[in-house]
């Protein structure tokens, strides 16, 4: 059996930088064609056009390609709400509270981000894992 995961918006981020290993680690969990959520894809395009200041219609045609690579999970008032009680129970920002949410509602097991602690574990059943941690 297959275990889900999870990618916050810096796994996809940092699959395009410009440093070796960081982007072979970020490139690793993509490749397994994790879930990711509507706040990844709109993370990641503000980040694209931003940040790394990619023109629109390349950041366009790279968000299209992350949708196409990962199973997109929608933002609802359900993952909202729980993201709620979820940044008050762990003291996580809400946004990170958001991305757990996701991730659980969607039945994720692991969850890739450095946002977060390494190894926390958020309702008995999700794990962080930062796979830049052995840089």
């Amino acid at each position: 059996m297959t275990v889900r995961s999870f990618a916050d918006t810096n796994i996809a981020v940092y699959a395009l930088d410009k440093d070796p290993a960081r982007r072979r680690a970020a490139l690793a969990v993509m490749k397994a064609r994790p879930v990711i959520s509507v706040q990844v894809v709109n993370e990641f395009l503000n980040v694209a056009m931003g940040k790394m200041r990619l023109p629109r219609e390349t950041a366009h045609r790279l968000v299209a390609v992350l949708m196409r690579r990962c199973e997109v999970s929608d933002l609802t008032v359900e993952i909202v709400t729980r993201a709620l009680e979820l940044g008050e129970r762990y003291r996580v920002s809400h946004w990170d509270a958001l991305i757990v949410s996701a991730a659980l509602k969607t039945g994720c097991e692991t969850l890739y981000s450095e946002d977060l602690q390494d190894g926390q574990v958020f309702d008995g059943r999700l794990t962080v894992r930062n796979p830049f941690a052995q840089e």
